[in-house]
């Protein structure tokens, strides 16, 4: 019984050390804060943050947001939250207390350094993932040595696989860029930076490779350092080239859009379009004007204005384009500097009637919320945007292949192009055959204003950006022939990405016309010539 009595009374006394403990690391560093000292308050900060109490990241919130409050007459630290609502910093209960002659905490810059440091600190490890990742990537950049040991206590405790790898990198960026490290640590920190391989990564690599080492041991790591260098830079050239393709495919597909109406209205008619941009720009402007009216009357349909601008827009570019082929362009077949001319003079209607009508200005067009963001495949960097307009781009593509192969439109428009003469002899109205198949690829630029909308300024010059390239995707890739304008379209896209970076985009745009004069004078047909009694003769 005495036994059990003295094992009692020790298991009490225990019991009342240890609760006190707590309460009395977090009245102590409460205690910093009412002294109304700037360095007691950075003080204060440290052993909150130490203390593990459970207020503690409320309170030091409230500090940051000039919301923690001292009462002068008993020195009892109290905050705000953002709602005016008194808590007390100890305990985090509710207070009733009037608080009127409180005095705020006051903040230096010290101060809050201290506070970011120690609020990075802490969510390192915060229980959203997310929010460690983002404290990690915060000390990657920063690599304070300071954070080392909350650095690795974060690690030791760490099981999500992306939060632990942006805590190992934060670990490194420690390492190698503070002089207490050793020799291997900082190897261990070279081979977890090398395996990030990206510029920041290379920042903190070059000084190690470039400083000659003090001692036998430090020879390993410079000669590290060097080989992380290298390898790093030979995989962001092959990603830098892979993410110039991107854009290269990128403008390939603004081009096949912009070029693939004018591939069958050149192809089929032989017709010189120089208004087939303005069809482009009323595709765009028949955009603007759905958003224009859904914002006001329907607000909640917006994510969908482009579903329901696409076949607008080519409704009214390709009635536009039926109209001026009946009435101006089929009374000038075979006068081909006539009929430049008068479709010259047609853009700069349409493009006055647009001012008119709609003003001088650019317009703004939104993206749909599906649109928005990017996401990174590797090295590369995807805006959805774009990805969005190359599958676009291909189902338009493939859905024209459709019509021109599997319906009796096609078929008739096929054997035009191929010969006229003999197509008129089998009875196929040629005359309708032109209209529609200008009204066609009329409509098809009308639906690339659509998506050029997205991508560039909604204004009555929209289309003249896009005309002479369309010419050049359409001669280069062989006149009629829809695959080569694919392959010139992706081809001249590509080509245009890689010269930029070399001779900036204008001697890059000179040096593709230049290369592509010189290729039609051996291949006047283009890449791919159409085949026919005609074509050939």
């Amino acid at each position: 019984m005495r036994l059990f009595c003295r094992a009692f009374a020790l298991l009490f006394l225990f019991f009342c050390a240890t609760l006190p403990a707590h309460a009395d690391a977090t009245d102590d560093a409460l205690a910093h804060f009412a002294a109304d000292k700037f360095p007691e308050t950075e003080k204060g900060i440290d052993a909150l943050a130490a203390s593990g109490a459970p207020t503690a990241g409320a309170v030091l919130d409230a500090l940051a947001q000039n919301r923690l409050l001292v009462d002068p007459a008993n020195k009892t630290v109290f905050f705000k939250d953002g709602s005016g609502t008194l808590f007390d910093a100890r305990t985090g209960a509710k207070s009733a207390v009037d608080a009127a002659s409180f005095k705020k905490v006051r903040l230096n810059n010290a101060v809050r350094s201290k506070l970011q440091a120690v609020g990075g600190s802490m969510d390192l490890v915060a229980s959203d993932p997310a929010k460690r990742r983002d404290a990690a990537l915060a000390v990657f950049r920063s690599h304070d040595a300071n954070q080392l040991a909350p650095v690795e206590a974060a690690l030791a405790k760490e099981a999500d696989p992306d939060s632990k790898a942006a805590l190992l990198q934060a670990r490194a960026a420690i390492l190698a860029t503070t002089p207490d490290a050793t020799p291997a640590q900082r190897l261990d920190a070279i081979a977890t930076l090398k395996q990030r391989g990206d510029q920041d990564a290379l920042g903190l690599l070059t000084p190690l490779a470039s400083v000659a080492p003090d001692t036998a041991a430090m020879e390993p790591v410079r000669v590290a350092a060097k080989t992380a260098i290298a390898g790093i830079n030979t995989d962001l050239a092959l990603w830098q080239a892979l993410q110039n393709v991107w854009y290269g495919l990128s403008l390939g597909s603004v081009l096949l859009l912009a070029a693939i109406g004018l591939a069958i209205t050149f192809g089929v008619m032989g017709i010189i379009n120089m208004a087939h941009g303005e069809m482009v720009m009323i595709g765009a402007y028949t955009t603007y004007a759905v958003q224009a009216v859904i914002r006001s009357a329907m607000p909640g349909l917006f994510d969908a204005s482009l579903l329901i601008a696409l076949p607008l827009a080519f409704l009214v570019s390709g009635a536009i384009g039926i109209a001026i082929e009946r009435l101006v362009i089929r009374h000038l077949y075979g006068r081909p500097l006539e009929t430049l001319l008068a479709t010259w003079g047609i853009s700069l209607i349409l493009q006055q009637a647009v001012r008119t009508g709609f003003g001088a200005n650019n317009k703004e067009v939104g993206a749909p919320s599906f649109m928005a963001g990017s996401f990174h495949l590797g090295g590369l960097e995807i805006t959805t945007g774009r990805l969005t307009i190359i599958v676009f781009t291909i189902v338009v593509f493939a859905a024209l292949q459709l019509v021109l192969r599997a319906t009796p439109f096609g078929l008739r428009m096929r054997a035009v192009t191929q010969n006229r003469r003999m197509a008129s002899a089998m009875g196929i109205s040629t005359g309708r055959i032109d209209a529609l198949a200008f009204g066609l690829g009329s409509g098809i630029a009308g639906i690339a204003g659509v998506a050029l909308s997205q991508i560039d300024n909604v204004s009555p010059n929209l289309g003249q950006s896009y005309i002479i390239d369309s010419f050049m995707v359409v001669v280069f890739g062989g006149v009629g022939n829809l695959w080569g304008t694919l392959v010139a379209a992706l081809a001249l896209g590509i080509a245009n990405k890689f010269l930029e970076p070399l001779a900036g985009a204008v001697l890059g745009k000179i040096a593709v016309l230049v290369f592509i004069i010189l290729f039609i004078q051996k291949r006047p047909r283009g890449l791919f010539a159409l085949k026919g009694r005609a074509v050939e003769a």
